[in-house]
């Protein structure tokens, strides 16, 4: 279907408040002295049916929250609890952000929601401005960008409009600057918002949030009698979960804060702050300075994910058993492990060949990875479409690598592995001296002339080089064509 059939009208929609007053606290926006749009996410407002909205339009709905047709009337600051670094927090929920409209994507009809980050305080602030600083602001779009572009079930950054107010924050110099966020995702409930109604012992609530989130996210499960619901429902969020995780550890990628009221029930990626690219293969590289036990580590993120699902069961427990549940829980581990051997043939530019075949080969590029410690993205850059792309590889600066015998034992399994229809090799991109990356001191080259003399040059080629990325890697929105996440 080509990209202009696929864009649609708005189809607006309130679903969450079906909940009930009990999940959320109606709010109002911050009054900001200035709204400056710094980004709008063109792509993804053409799908939703947002994208003939002038500049003036997308501020007044994405700047000042004036409420969008047959939406939200009135933002909600979403309540939940959560385990923030295995400690239980009680009194979390939604302290610089709320949702604000909800509609039905007009492409695969999924209820998506737009929700903020930095949009004033709320009920749940504890103290705190409800404010988000500007950096922050474009870190998370940079992430979300990239991300999307790997093919990582990601968040979509929408908006970013500054907000001409001066902010004081221990980890940046300040007084530094302001902007409110708008993030475009598939849900916004959480496992700490089952956590919030389990420590309340609210089984009534648990009940109604169960079949919320089977009606509207779960749709195939809404038919199973009444004792498998929940099990079912677990599993899913379970195999929903460890395909994400798969999709970062193939990319690089260190989320930094996997708390409990960080991971979603729909398995999709959102929420960004000292979030990480590697360099090179490093099990223990941490994203967040405050991360000093490395329990958020790249390679423990799949533990993490694993210990908060096992928290999510919990929740379960007085709407089944622990038998029924343990069964489902269990997914997890097989379902990453196949997740993350298709994650790396996709974005070598492979075609599957079998379970086995695909796990063989991932366990070998992996200990070519440790061995070798090259360059993490160089490698899916040299290596598109396997053995198509060995002339290439000899030339790139970390062509020795490829010599090692390691690399080797990776390289004979490659013989096995036909390309990709989607390979791309001929796109631009593969004739780049380099690969587009967006490690640490990326994005400082990219800030820094912001910070200096409000530059956006950089930036705005940064997402251009992104959105290559994305067409060379076939990723549907980037490519020109929009697919279903």
């Amino acid at each position: 279907m080509s990209e202009e059939k696929q864009r649609g009208e708005f189809r607006g929609a309130t679903v969450h408040e079906r909940l009930g007053a009990g999940f959320f606290d109606p709010v109002a926006p911050a009054d900001f002295p200035k709204t400056i749009l710094r980004f709008r996410n063109q792509r993804w407002a053409e799908r939703m049916g947002l994208g003939q909205l002038s500049d003036a339009e997308w501020v007044a709905h994405f700047g000042r929250f004036a409420p969008l047709p047959d939406s939200l009337v009135r933002p909600l600051a979403l309540r939940y609890h959560g385990h923030q670094f295995r400690a239980y927090n009680p009194d979390l929920g939604d302290g610089r952000g709320f949702l604000y409209a909800q509609a039905h994507d007009p492409v695969d009809g999924r209820l998506r929601d737009l929700a903020t980050k930095g949009s004033g305080t709320t009920p749940w602030s504890r103290g705190g401005d409800g404010r988000l600083t500007l950096k922050g602001g474009l870190r998370e779009v940079l992430a979300t960008q990239m991300l999307e572009a790997l093919g990582v079930e990601t968040s979509k950054s929408f908006s970013l409009i500054e907000t001409g107010e001066a902010l004081y924050r221990g980890d940046e110099p300040s007084p530094t600057r302001s902007a409110v966020l708008v993030r475009l995702s598939h849900s916004h409930i959480r496992i700490g918002t089952f956590q919030r109604l389990d420590h309340m012992g609210d089984r009534t609530g648990l009940q109604r949030l169960l079949d919320h989130c089977i009606a509207h996210y779960y749709p195939e499960l809404d038919s199973l009698p009444e004792d498998r619901r929940g099990p079912e429902f677990l599993g899913a969020v379970a195999t929903s979960v460890a395909r994400v995780g798969a999709q970062w550890i193939a990319a690089g990628f260190v989320h930094g804060v996997l708390n409990s009221d960080n991971i979603n029930i729909t398995g999709e990626s959102f929420d960004y702050g000292p979030w990480r690219f590697l360099p090179a293969y490093d099990p223990g590289f941490t994203a967040a300075y405050f991360d000093q036990g490395g329990l958020y580590a790249f390679g423990r993120q799949p533990d993490a994910l694993a210990w908060n699902l096992t928290r999510l069961a919990e929740c379960l427990v007085p709407l089944s058993s622990v038998e029924a549940l343990e069964p489902e829980l269990n997914r997890f581990w097989p379902a990453f492990q196949r997740a993350l051997a298709l994650a790396v043939i996709a974005r070598l530019g492979l075609e599957p060949v079998s379970p086995q075949e695909d796990a063989d080969l991932t366990s070998a590029f992996f200990a070519f990875m440790s061995a070798g410690r090259p360059d993490y993205e160089r490698v899916y850059f040299d290596w598109r479409g396997g053995l198509l792309s060995r002339r290439r590889a000899e030339r790139s600066p970390q062509a020795e690598a490829y010599r090692s015998e390691p690399f080797s034992a990776f390289e004979r399994l490659l013989a096995g592995f036909p390309p990709a229809a989607m390979v791309n090799l001929d796109h631009p991109y593969f004739a780049r001296p380099a690969p587009r990356t967006m490690l640490v001191e990326d994005v400082e080259t990219i800030w820094t002339p912001i910070a200096g003399a409000d530059d956006w040059s950089v930036f705005t080629a940064a997402l251009d080089e992104i959105a290559e990325l994305g067409a060379a890697y076939g990723q549907g929105i980037f490519a020109g064509s929009f697919t279903a996440n």
